[in-house]
This record gives structure tokens, C-alpha cells and sequence, in this order.
């Protein structure tokens, strides 16, 4: 091993004697408010690194807390976002079952006005899967009375009638059908014809003479003479007319919403039912007795 050369160790020895009287004099001179000058030297040769030391872990510090404070937060996040959707979900039930209350409620004051009249509460649960045939499938059958024939409403209008009655099941043919009608009237002319399904949202009131006056929002009631609806049932309402020879082309919009049906009523009776008679005035009824009276005596 090649040794180190006398002048470069007399330097050597020079620097190490002028370093160590510099550590001594700044060992023994003093700072009036910092303390010895060597402990000012070593403050000052340390302090950029335990900066930078300290920024570096509060660096670290604080990408650790927002990210576990991120994971809070989303988790919260996917926490709201769950109630809130069985909180929407809550809230449309309770509309629903508020719209099912009206609509039972509607059914229950109709049966209530017409006590008199045999009629039974169904739920519809089905439809017809042909779009050539509009029917609507109901809960209840034969074993809760229901026939062939038999007049379904609802107490906004005439919904059809029944085509199939099976033990707990019933087929109802829509007003709406191609094959559907019933006998019916204008409630101001009183101009008797039967309206008919066009297999459109449309029904079609056939054979009134071009002659016949007929206007647009002129209501549409049951006639009776087919003798499964009451009179007076309301049917639709006149939306279209056209001219045409021999008959008029008169639309009718229905009364009740077909599109919609979740409850009707079935009238358990093949027969027209029995309108009540408006009171006579006493001096019409006296006339009567007078003009009867006078009938029966021979001069």
C-alpha cells in the first residue's frame, strides 16, 4: 500500500490543527441571543433537512387522513344513495296504495248510491295477449255469481261485458273491441244507436241520419235496449263528427279509462234495472184524475 507523501501529511496536519482551533473559538464564542457559534453552525446545517423532513411526513400525513377520509366519505356517499332509493321506493308505494284508497273509495260510493243494484267488486289481473282481441281478465268467476253476458263498469262508464265466466276467473270484452257494443243513446237528442269498438281508443256511434244534429262534447249514455246496461250509464262523449250519406261518422271518446282498469264493478243481472220515477207535481197529478175522470163517464 503506497504510503501518503511527508509535505501531504504536514498539510493534512495543518488543516486538521486550523479546524480544530475553529470548533474551539466557536465553542467558546458566544451569540448574544443564540447560544455558541458552533451550535448556531449546527442549528443552521440541520434545519433544511428536518424541514424538508417535516414537510415530507406532513405531506404523508395528510394523503393518509384524506384518503381514509375519502373512504369515509364514499362509503357515506353509497349510504345515502341506498336510503335515498328505499326512501323513493317508499314514498311510490305510498302513492300507489294512496291512488288504490281513491279508487276503492270511488267503487265503494257508487255501490253505496246504487244499493238497490246487485253488483260485485273485481280486481282485474290480466289482459289478452292478442292486440287482434282487447279483454281484460278478472279475479272473480262463477263461484261469486258471475255470467255470461254480464255488464262490467266502473263509476266513471261502461267498461264491456262478460264473454267467458270460468270458477274463479272472468272474461271481459272491452267496449273498445271490434266485436264489442252496446245500445246506446245522445242524452240531450236522445237519439237512440248503438255504439261499437273500432279496435281504436275511438268508438264509433253508428247510424245517425246525416239529418240529425249532433255536437262535439255531447255525452253518450247507455239506451237499455240491449238489455245488459242500465239507462243513463254514461257511455263517452262525442269527439269527432264527419258528414256522410246516409249516416254520419260520429266518434266517442269513452267515459271510463279503458287503458287503465285496476278495479270495476260487475252487475250481477241480466236485466235493465229500474230507474226511479221523478216525483209528480200535485197539480199534474189532479189533472191527471180530472182528464181520467172524465174519460170513463158516457154522455
Amino acid at each position: 500500500m503506497a504510503g501518503i507523501p511527508s509535505r501531504h501529511k504536514s498539510l493534512i496536519l495543518l488543516a486538521g490543527v486550523i479546524l480544530l482551533q475553529v470548533v474551539l473559538l466557536a465553542v467558546q464564542i458566544k451569540r448574544d441571543s443564540q447560544g455558541r457559534l458552533l451550535r448556531v453552525w449546527t442549528v443552521g446545517a440541520v434545519s433544511p433537512f428536518q424541514r424538508a423532513g417535516a414537510k415530507g411526513i406532513g405531506n404523508i400525513r395528510g394523503t393518509w387522513s384524506h384518503y381514509f377520509a375519502l373512504q369515509n366519505t364514499s362509503r357515506e356517499n353509497e349510504q345515502l344513495r341506498s336510503e335515498n332509493g328505499q326512501l323513493k321506493l317508499q314514498v311510490n308505494q305510498l302513492q300507489s296504495k294512496a291512488a288504490e284508497a281513491d279508487r276503492l273509495a270511488a267503487l265503494l260510493n257508487f255501490r253505496q248510491s246504487q244499493r238497490s243494484v246487485p253488483m260485485l267488486g273485481a280486481r282485474v289481473i290480466g289482459t289478452s295477449a292478442d292486440t287482434a282481441s282487447q279483454t281484460i281478465y278478472l279475479d272473480r268467476g262463477e263461484r261469486d255469481g258471475i255470467r255470461r253476458n254480464m255488464g262490467v263498469i266502473t263509476p266513471d262508464g261502461v267498461v264491456g261485458k262478460v264473454i267467458e265466466s270460468y270458477r274463479d276467473t272472468a272474461q271481459v270484452l272491452l267496449l273498445t273491441d271490434r266485436d264489442s257494443g252496446v245500445g246506446a243513446m245522445l242524452s240531450d237528442s236522445r237519439i237512440q244507436s248503438p255504439v261499437g269498438g273500432t279496435g281504436e281508443p275511438l268508438l264509433s256511434m253508428k247510424y245517425i241520419p246525416t239529418d240529425e244534429t249532433v255536437s262535439v262534447g255531447e255525452h253518450v249514455v247507455t239506451s237499455g235496449m240491449d238489455r245488459i246496461f242500465p239507462r243513463d250509464l254514461p257511455v263517452g262523449v262525442v269527439a269527432e263528427i264527419k258528414t256522410g250519406r246516409p249516416f254520419q261518422q260520429v266518434r266517442v271518446r269513452p267515459a271510463a279509462n279503458l287503458q287503465r282498469l285496476e278495479e270495476v264493478i260487475v252487475l250481477l243481472t241480466l236485466h235493465p234495472l229500474e230507474q226511479k220515477k221523478e216525483p209528480v207535481a200535485p197539480s199534474a197529478e189532479a189533472a191527471g184524475k180530472n182528464v181520467g175522470g172524465s174519460a170513463v163517464v158516457n154522455p
